[in-house]
């Protein structure tokens, strides 16, 4: 059943809370992305099947949250994650797709002692600024300087790309410094990835401080990763790290 948080910026998002034992599995979505998903509630499923406690949500300006997506850039959804631990005790179980993984990361360079593992799935840190801008035409760019680029998808209709999205995730980035994973990671990334190549699961794990991580390559697999031998791996790894 879907409810409603107000974070402390003021934003009203939407979340879906499953009680159980802890840790709790807490799913972060990627860019545009939303709660229902497939890898979200088939985790879902699986985490009311395994009694565990399950928490998955949307950003503001995602989904059912309230806001709109351009409004909105990399720190506020971070800060609308953080809001959303606020909704489960204990510690927790990150599972972040794409953008998810980036969020999931800060998270956990913010609240080390609230992390028990990190799963990643086709993680995108710092892609605004590695995957986008790096790649934008001069063009592209002075656009996103005026305003907005609107980003062709093969999703549905053209992303707008805003000028505070590309400056506020410069702030947020987590490539640049120390990045200590003091807890289970396990890193799942597609070969066959258009939108997040294997250079950038390869780059995290090797930036990574962390002594127990561990990256799976999925020989075919895409950004959506949600065949069913995908999401099984998702599972497999989720219980992996929850202990």
């Amino acid at each position: 059943m879907t409810q409603y948080l107000t974070t402390p910026q003021g934003r009203r998002i939407a979340y879906d809370l499953t009680s159980g034992e802890g840790p709790a599995v807490v799913f972060l979505g990627g860019f545009r992305s939303d709660m229902e998903g497939t890898k979200a509630v088939d985790l879902k499923a699986w985490a009311q099947a395994q009694g565990r406690t399950f928490l998955r949500f949307d950003y503001s300006g995602h989904g059912v949250s309230e806001g709109r997506f351009e409004d909105g850039a990399i720190g506020d959804w971070f800060e609308d994650a953080r809001a959303a631990l606020s909704l489960v005790s204990g510690r927790v179980v990150l599972v972040g797709s794409s953008m998810g993984g980036w969020i999931a990361l800060q998270l956990a360079r913010a609240l080390p002692e609230r992390v028990a593992g990190l799963v990643g799935i086709a993680a995108a840190p710092d892609f605004t600024e590695d995957l986008m801008w790096a790649a934008f035409t001069d063009d592209q760019r002075a656009q996103v300087m005026a305003g907005a680029f609107p980003l062709p998808s093969q999703y549905g209709e053209p992303t707008p790309i805003t000028r505070r999205l590309i400056e506020d995730g410069r702030n947020r980035l987590v490539l640049r410094d120390p990045l200590p994973l003091p807890f289970p990671v396990r890193l799942l990334q597609g070969t066959a990835d258009a939108e997040v190549p294997v250079s950038v699961a390869m780059r995290l794990l090797d930036h990574a401080d962390a002594s127990d991580i561990r990256l799976t390559l999925v020989k075919g697999a895409d950004h959506r990763f949600s065949s069913p031998e995908c999401l099984a791996l998702i599972r497999q790894m989720v219980a992996d790290v929850a202990g």
